[in-house]
């Protein structure tokens, strides 16, 4: 199954890898506070399992060293408690078109954070 992208030049596409880009990795997460990391880019579904209040905080270039324009890390919230979305050091986070401090995410609602330049994401979806 796909673990992500991006793939090199020379890479052979399988029938096992192509079938695995309709699927997500998935990422769940029980804690309180999260970071996203390198491993959530692209086919990997970020799962907020708390019943109480989780944060999670989009990292910065210097951590999300693989993120590119246009890469994206999705998030699912399961859980009773709302997401809110924290951004990291220099990162400027970008939702319903204004730039927000802590957008959030309700239960069983979804989101997508797109990195659209340097320390920069813009949250679509289900956002509060």
């Amino acid at each position: 199954m796909a673990t992500g992208f991006p793939a090199i030049t020379g890479d052979i596409l399988t029938a096992a890898a192509y079938n695995g880009l309709v699927t997500f990795t998935l990422n769940a997460q029980s804690g309180a506070t999260y970071t996203v990391a390198n491993t959530d880019l692209y086919q990997v579904l970020v799962q907020a399992t708390n019943a109480s209040t989780k944060t999670i905080t989009i990292a910065p270039d210097s951590t999300l060293t693989s993120a590119v324009a246009g890469s994206a890390i999705t998030f699912l919230n399961t859980g009773a408690g709302l997401l809110t979305f924290a951004a990291g050091s220099g990162v400027t986070i970008v939702s319903a078109g204004a730039v927000s401090a802590a957008p959030t995410l309700a239960q069983h609602k979804t989101a997508v954070a797109i990195r659209t330049g340097a320390n920069a994401y813009t949250i679509v979806g289900g956002i509060a």
